[in-house]
């Protein structure tokens, strides 16, 4: 049999035109959508998403404008399409449960292909991240924004009640993820602080231990000096 070779220049060229898509007409994206077909095509959207997030992750890194270890962050290469693959399979099981609970009549496989070409959000995000509590407000509303546009033209969903929903759970979101943000914050501060005083204890503690080096040399110069004059007492009385 003969292989079929990948052509990836094909499958960049069709990722690019399928997100160009669902960011310029998501609504027109979503409608027309094909509610089945398999995994394979979504999968690969999702992980080229992911590795175009991984990538500029590593880029904030190296300029500084991230926090973390660089190494880690050229790591996120390789564990942020790992994440989304595995986020996007469980993520796409609590769609389809939320979905059904709003009275959609579709199918896991649906819920999977919405939820995958929604990670064409993942690098705007990514770069959201770097603005403080905003930026991941900012994320949040943009999924959804999408999420909703995906009930009302692929499971046709009433917009009130899809708005319902996602508004109540990206506003948990919001809240959660803004107060994690500031507790992060605070323990870095903490911890800056902590640092910083063990830095100045171990100074204080190396000046101490200076001091009484010198005080020790100090004192067997003075008890040297002493023998000396001891010796030297011995020898003239010695010549008497």
């Amino acid at each position: 049999m003969e292989q079929k070779s990948v052509d990836l220049a094909s499958i960049l060229a069709s990722t690019q035109k399928t997100a160009m898509s669902v960011l310029t007409s998501p609504s027109a994206f979503f409608r027309e959508m094909p509610k089945t077909g398999g995994f394979v095509e979504p999968l690969i959207f999702m992980v080229i998403m992911g590795v175009i997030g991984g990538l500029i992750q590593t880029i904030f890194s190296i300029v500084g404008l991230h926090f973390g270890i660089m190494a880690m962050s050229v790591w996120s290469i390789i564990l942020f399409p790992i994440y989304i693959v595995i986020g996007g399979f469980i993520g796409a099981a609590i769609l389809f449960v939320i979905w059904k609970l709003l009275g959609s009549q579709e199918s896991y496989e649906t819920a999977f292909r919405c939820g995958a070409y929604i990670s064409v959000l993942m690098p705007i995000i990514t770069v959201l991240g770097l603005i403080p509590y905003l930026g991941s407000a900012v994320g949040i509303a943009l999924y959804v924004y999408f999420l909703v546009i995906a009930s009302m033209e692929v499971h046709k969903i009433p917009s009130q009640k899809a708005w319902l929903v996602f508004g109540i759970i990206g506003a948990i979101l919001i809240i959660l993820n803004i107060s994690g943000q500031i507790r992060a914050r605070r323990y870095s501060r903490e911890a800056n602080k902590f640092r910083e005083k063990m830095e100045e204890t171990s100074k204080a503690m190396k000046k101490q231990a200076e001091q009484m080096q010198k005080q020790t040399e100090d004192l067997q110069k003075q008890a040297e000096e002493a023998r000396k004059a001891a010796e030297e007492m011995q020898k003239q009385q010695g010549t008497k």
